[in-house]
């Protein structure tokens, strides 16, 4: 049988010497008390969330409205911050009609949180491709 050398220098017959249980987490140990970590678990709920950025809530603005319609979407025409999330304006194709140049568009406004969910969305206006804005 061999025998080894243990980190204290004695002899021992193969069994590794352990080391002394830590018994500062002990539970009978009052050092430490979940009071001493109720901070770091407590969650605010009022706590303010940083917004998705205005490209992402553009791309999800515009999958969203499509989703909600069912029709083609055209466009994003805007992407306004409105206090937790965003505003993003999006153009759909309502009507296809022949030539193309006569579709009938649709503008839709669609509010988003913070995290991208749809909170609202409307349809502001409904027009003729190539139409101006009479103003």
């Amino acid at each position: 049988m061999r025998t080894q050398r243990s980190r204290a220098g004695s002899r021992s017959t193969g069994q590794d010497r352990r080391e002394p249980a830590d018994d500062r987490y002990a539970e009978d140990d009052d050092r430490y008390t979940d009071d001493d970590y109720s901070d770091e678990e407590s969650y605010d709920e009022e706590e303010e969330v940083e917004p998705i950025p205005a490209g992402e809530a553009a791309r999800e603005g515009l999958r969203q409205v499509s989703r909600l319609t069912g029709r083609d979407p055209s466009g994003v025409t805007s992407v306004q911050p409105n206090g937790t999330g965003w505003r993003v304006g999006v153009e759909l194709v309502e009507d296809h009609r022949i030539p193309a140049s006569t579709d009938l568009l649709g503008l839709y406004e669609v509010d988003l949180d913070a995290d991208g969910e749809v909170l609202s969305f409307r349809r502001v206006r409904r027009y003729q491709r190539g139409k101006g804005e009479v103003g």
